[in-house]
């Protein structure tokens, strides 16, 4: 984990952004031990964690997006605090909700940092092989935001890089999300460890990093 995050750390220098799904089990991470788990390399500090959602839309108006979370055999977004990373200064004075109530202030790296659609039963239409297919899963969410990186780093004909820090401080270029639970974290208002600080805005992302 060690060296995986130095590579990463390394790809920030040189203004490479690095999207890693934050997982498909919950805030068990499917471990299955009673505990709550992260998913790495999406835990590491130097990564864009992405979380998942389920997404309706009318056209391009969204109508309701919730935490993606129809565990237990559907999967469920990952998130949660880590036990390994320290916590990153972009997430300082933040919050951790729980379902069972409360909040408790967020002492390790926190997980995930954004979001996006991930629900199989609202995701992404794909041919594969000459068949359509829907897909979903936060393994298609990390690649949805690389995709919005790119076309942002080809408009502005430069690297966008590490773009962490910057989200934290401008949250409004973000949609966020305050309904569901991905078991042991519920989302709410402003950053929870369900679906980060929310989905993109891609305009609103492009004028924030």
């Amino acid at each position: 984990m060690t060296a995986f995050d130095q590579a990463f750390q390394a790809a920030a220098a040189m203004g490479i952004t690095v999207c890693v799904a934050a997982g498909d089990d919950g805030s068990d991470d499917g471990v299955g031990d009673g505990a709550d788990h992260v998913d790495f390399p999406a835990s590491s500090p130097f990564c864009l964690a992405c979380g998942g959602t389920n997404l309706h839309a009318s056209g391009t108006s969204i109508t309701r997006e919730v935490v993606w979370n129809n565990a237990p055999n559907g999967g469920a977004t990952g998130g949660g605090v880590s036990g390994f990373f320290a916590l990153p200064a972009y997430q300082e004075s933040l919050q951790v909700s729980k379902t069972q109530g409360g909040t408790d202030e967020l002492r390790m790296r926190g997980v995930p940092d954004v979001c996006g659609v991930a629900d199989p039963q609202t995701g992404y239409d794909v041919e594969v092989d000459g068949n359509n297919l829907v897909i979903g899963g936060t393994s298609a969410v990390a690649p949805l935001w690389a995709g919005l990186i790119a076309r942002i780093n080809a408009a502005k004909v430069r690297r966008a890089g590490f773009i962490n820090p910057r989200l934290y401080a401008n949250p409004a270029a973000l949609r966020e999300i305050t309904q569901g639970n991905n078991g042991s974290f519920a989302a709410s208002s402003g950053w929870d460890a369900c679906t980060g600080l929310g989905s993109p805005n891609g305009q609103k992302v492009a004028d924030a990093i």
